[in-house]
C-alpha cells in the first residue's frame, strides 16, 4: 500500500512537472519551424548584405579587358597610282583599369551608416515577428487547454442528467415525482449531449489552429497545472518605462526616422562635386603595320559637379525631405500607439485577474449550492427537478466560466510582456 501511494504522488509530481515543461516544448517548435519567422530570418542575412554593397564605395574597383582583331587591306594604290602591296594585321590589347573614388559628397559615408541601421530594424523586426509568433503560441496552446476542461465539464454535466433521468425514472414509477418532472430531466439531458458535442467540435478547432501555429502535434491532455511563473513589472509606470525603451515597434519608427535622414544626406550628395582617379595599363601586339609593340600607362583624375539635370536631382531631395517629414510624423503616432496599447495591456491583466478570482468564489458558491440543492432533492424535500437542473446548469456555467478566466489570467501576462519587448523565450525559460 506504502509502495503505491508513494508511485501515485511521484506520477502526480511528474504530470506537473512535465505540464510546464510542454509550453516551452511547444513554443520552441514554434520557434524554429514557424514559416513566418524563417522567412524573416533570411530577409535579416539579405539586409547584412548591404554593409558589404556600401562599403565596396570606399574600396578601388579593377577591371581587365582584352581583345584581338583582325583586318585585311587590299587593291591598296599610292597616290600616284602605284600598286601597294595587301596588308594582313592580327592585333591583341590587354588593359588593366583601376578605379578609385575619391570624393563623391559623403554618399559612401552616409550609405555606409544607412546600412547599418537598416540591419539594426531588421533585426528588430525580427525581435517583432517572433513575439508575435511566440503570442499566437501561447494562446493557442491555452485556448486548447481550456476547450479540453470545457469538454470535460460537459462531458461530466451528460454523466450527471444520465443518472438523474435513471433515478427520476425509478421515482416516477413510485409516484414520488410526476411525469413531468421527468420530462424536464430528460429535456435537460438532451441539451447537456448538445452542448458536448458543440464542445467536442470546438476542441477540434482549437487544435487545428494550435498545430498550424506551433507546427507540433497538439496535447492529448488539459494539462491542469496551467499557471507560469514570469517576472512582470509591479505598476504601471514600471510597464510604461520598459514599454518606450525596449518596445521592437516604437524602435523600428524610430530607426526608420533616422534612415529617411540618411536617405537625405545622399540625395544631398547627388548636387556635389565627386573626385575620381583612374590607372589603367594597355599592351598592344601588332599595333599596326609599321608598329608592333605598344605599352600604354594612364593616370586620369577625374572632378565631376552636376548643374542642373533637369530638375530631377533637386526634386529628388525635395522627396526625401518629405519621405523624413512623413517618417518624423509617423514615429510621434507609434510613440502614442505604443502607450496606448501598454496602458490597455496592463488594465486588461488587472481586470483579468480580479475576473479569475471572482470566478473562483463563483465555482465554489455553485458547488456548495448544487451538493445542498441535490441532497434536499434526493431526500423528497421541497426541492424540485428545476431546481435541480438550475444548480447544475450554474454549476457548469461557473466552472467553464472559471476555465476562460484563467486561461485569460495567463494569457494576459504574455501579451503584457509582449507591449514591453520582453516576450522571448530566453525570459520565459529563466521564469
Amino acid at each position: 500500500m506504502k509502495f503505491f501511494l508513494i508511485l501515485i504522488i511521484f506520477l502526480f509530481n511528474f504530470s506537473l512537472k512535465t505540464s510546464a515543461k510542454d509550453l516551452i516544448f511547444f513554443l520552441e517548435s514554434s520557434f524554429k519551424n514557424n514559416p513566418k519567422l524563417n522567412a524573416q530570418r533570411k530577409n535579416l542575412e539579405a539586409v547584412k548584405e548591404n554593409i558589404n554593397i556600401s562599403r565596396s564605395e570606399f574600396l578601388p574597383s579593377v577591371s581587365l579587358s582584352g581583345d584581338i582583331k583582325s583586318s585585311e587591306s587590299s587593291n591598296r594604290t599610292n597616290q600616284s597610282g602605284g600598286t601597294l602591296n595587301d596588308t594582313s594585321i592580327n592585333s591583341e590589347s590587354k588593359t588593366i583599369s583601376v578605379d578609385q573614388k575619391i570624393f563623391k559628397g559623403f554618399k559612401g559615408y552616409n550609405s555606409f551608416k544607412m546600412s547599418k541601421l537598416e540591419v539594426n530594424q531588421e533585426n528588430l523586426k525580427l525581435l517583432e515577428a517572433e513575439q508575435e509568433v511566440m503570442l499566437n503560441s501561447v494562446n493557442a496552446y491555452y485556448d486548447l487547454i481550456y476547450k479540453y476542461k470545457s469538454r470535460k465539464f460537459n462531458l461530466e454535466n451528460v454523466d450527471l442528467f444520465e443518472r438523474q433521468v435513471e433515478s427520476d425514472s425509478t421515482r416516477m414509477q413510485k409516484g414520488e415525482i410526476t411525469l413531468t418532472d421527468l420530462a424536464q430531466s430528460e429535456s435537460s439531458l438532451a441539451a447537456a449531449k448538445a452542448s458536448f458535442i458543440s464542445s467536442k467540435t470546438e476542441l477540434l478547432s482549437a487544435k487545428a489552429n494550435f498545430e498550424r501555429i506551433t507546427s507540433a502535434t497538439a496535447p492529448e491532455t488539459d494539462n491542469s497545472n496551467l499557471d507560469v511563473d514570469i517576472n512582470l513589472p509591479k505598476n504601471l509606470s514600471e510597464v510604461l518605462a520598459l514599454s518606450e525603451k525596449n518596445s521592437p515597434k516604437l524602435l523600428i519608427a524610430q530607426l526608420e526616422y533616422e534612415i529617411s535622414k540618411k536617405k537625405v544626406n545622399i540625395e544631398k550628395s547627388h548636387l556635389s562635386p565627386s573626385a575620381s582617379i583612374n590607372y589603367s595599363k594597355t599592351e598592344n601586339h601588332d599595333f599596326s603595320s609599321t608598329i608592333d609593340d605598344v605599352d600604354e600607362e594612364t593616370v586620369k583624375a577625374t572632378i565631376t559637379w552636376p548643374i542642373i539635370k533637369g530638375g530631377e536631382n533637386y526634386s529628388s531631395l525635395k522627396k526625401a525631405k518629405f519621405k523624413r517629414d512623413r517618417s518624423n510624423l509617423l514615429l510621434e503616432n507609434t510613440q502614442n500607439e505604443v502607450k496606448t496599447n501598454t496602458i490597455n495591456a496592463w488594465s486588461a491583466y488587472q481586470a483579468a485577474f480580479s475576473v479569475f478570482e471572482a470566478t473562483k468564489a463563483q465555482v465554489r458558491a455553485a458547488e456548495i449550492a448544487n451538493e445542498g440543492i441535490t441532497l434536499e432533492y434526493d431526500s423528497g424535500n421541497t426541492r424540485t427537478t428545476l431546481d435541480v437542473i438550475q444548480s447544475r446548469s450554474l454549476l457548469l456555467n461557473a466552472k467553464i466560466d472559471n476555465a476562460k478566466a484563467e486561461r485569460d489570467y495567463i494569457t494576459s501576462k504574455f501579451k503584457l510582456l509582449e507591449v514591453v519587448g520582453k516576450l522571448t523565450l530566453a525570459n520565459i525559460k529563466k521564469s
